[in-house]
């Protein structure tokens, strides 16, 4: 895609999220919350396209939890860190998930600010390659020579140059080509490319779109320390109000944290809402997820926790990779003040 076009398509999308996100600031609604206040309306966007990885904001709705602590919510489909960063600090949304090492290469290069993460959604990266058997990769040297699809913004895409390096394989040898959240496995049913950006738990979705036995190459094999997505906000917001950031966390954590405990019921909901859902798969992602969500390193961390010196490590790991430059700090990113605590 050339440069003019990827422009053209990004203040399609930006304009797109501003119509439909009305006043995301507003502090009135018809309906009010649990204290009998007037809800705030928000915009809230998922992190990539509506899979069931993201069900949980649907379930935080759903089951009320967003109108007690406050907030009318509409939920739209982001389309990776890359398009969620630039939508929540152009104000066309308010809240929603990137992937933390994601979110480092874009504020670490210059190419983001303005925003910062105020909980972590899981404590290890799902990022991968995802293929199918029969299409030659059984391990990360197979991936020379190969065509892989991705967002263009994607973290997958973006951290690849990291994992290529540290798994032995040359990155130039690999053709990457532009797509979309909600096409990639589409895409990679049709056959015209090898495999795709995608989310460890994106392995029952791929099999149920592909027919085929899916084959991922987790980035975690590799590296092992990073953090996957974490909730975000702006710093305006997170500065000017930082009491709301709060309640809306909570409320989005208590959504996750019902979702992992009730996957069946948390895909029917994801269903309701979003017609394309197969609940199945949905129940499927949601189960494999939840290891990736609960801190199991004997801290009694709480979901939702951020650890400085995880994160401080994870950025010595991109800095010695050669894909982020020097002198970055985690407290630059992360908001600790309002990140949950124990």
């Amino acid at each position: 895609m050339t440069r003019f076009a990827r422009t053209v398509a990004a203040v399609a999308l930006t304009t797109a999220l501003a119509l439909t996100a009305g006043c995301g600031d507003s502090d009135s609604d018809a309906d009010a919350g649990s204290d009998g206040k007037a809800l705030k309306k928000v915009t809230y966007l998922t992190s990539f396209g509506n899979f069931g990885r993201d069900a949980y904001a649907w379930v935080a709705k759903d089951k009320g939890f967003f109108k007690d602590a406050g907030f009318d919510v509409t939920i739209r489909p982001g389309q990776g860190t890359g398009g969620v960063i630039p939508a929540i600090v152009g104000g066309q949304a308010q809240f929603g998930p990137i992937d933390l090492t994601g979110g480092l290469l874009n504020m670490g290069n210059g190419q983001a600010k303005d925003f910062v993460a105020v909980a972590a959604v899981q404590q290890h990266t799902m990022a991968a390659i995802a293929t199918t058997e029969g299409n030659g990769i059984s391990k990360p040297k197979d991936l020379e020579g190969k065509r892989l699809a991705d967002t263009p913004g994607s973290v997958v895409r973006n951290l690849f140059p990291t994992y290529a390096r540290l798994a032995g394989v040359d990155a130039t040898k690999v053709k990457w080509v532009n797509g979309e959240a909600q096409t990639l496995m589409g895409t990679l049913a049709g056959g015209s490319v090898d495999g795709i950006g995608q989310f460890v738990v994106g392995k029952p979705t791929v099999e149920a779109v592909t027919k085929k036995k899916a084959v991922l190459l987790p980035y975690s094999d590799v590296i092992p320390d990073l953090y996957g997505n974490v909730l975000i906000t702006s710093k305006k917001n997170a500065e000017q109000d930082p009491e709301s950031v709060r309640r809306f966390t909570a409320a989005l954590l208590k959504g996750l944290e019902y979702s992992l405990a009730h996957t069946q019921e948390a895909a029917e909901i994801l269903k309701r809402n979003v017609d394309t859902t197969n609940p199945t798969a949905a129940a499927a992602e949601l189960e494999l997820m939840a290891g990736y969500v609960t801190p199991k390193d004997g801290s009694g961390a709480v979901i939702g926790s951020l650890d400085s010196g995880r994160v401080a490590k994870s950025i010595s790991i991109l800095e010695d990779a050669g894909t982020l430059p020097k002198g970055m700090t985690p407290d630059q990113i992360i908001d600790f003040d309002l990140v949950p605590k124990g």
